[in-house]
């Protein structure tokens, strides 16, 4: 969760992000959701969190099928 994506992915590919994504290299956006109130993106980010995986993947896969970096278009907004 961030108030500011394309400061966050910055850091991502930078790799001043997180150590997990810094040691896993994850660089890429495939997925992201927009709302209005932080508290209901937490509650989202909670919820997702407790998913299996294979729903995780259905998520991204009906949202962008072939898992393209939406960072680019981001840029563009």
């Amino acid at each position: 969760m961030t108030n500011n994506l394309i400061r966050r992915m910055s850091e991502h590919r930078d790799g001043t992000g997180s150590i997990f994504t810094r040691q896993h290299k994850l660089h890429r956006l495939i997925y992201f959701e927009m709302f209005e109130r932080p508290e209901e993106a937490y509650q989202r980010e909670h919820n997702i969190k407790k998913w299996k995986r294979s729903w995780k993947i259905r998520l991204i896969e009906e949202n962008n099928p072939h898992w393209v970096d939406l960072f680019p278009s981001l840029n563009t907004h």
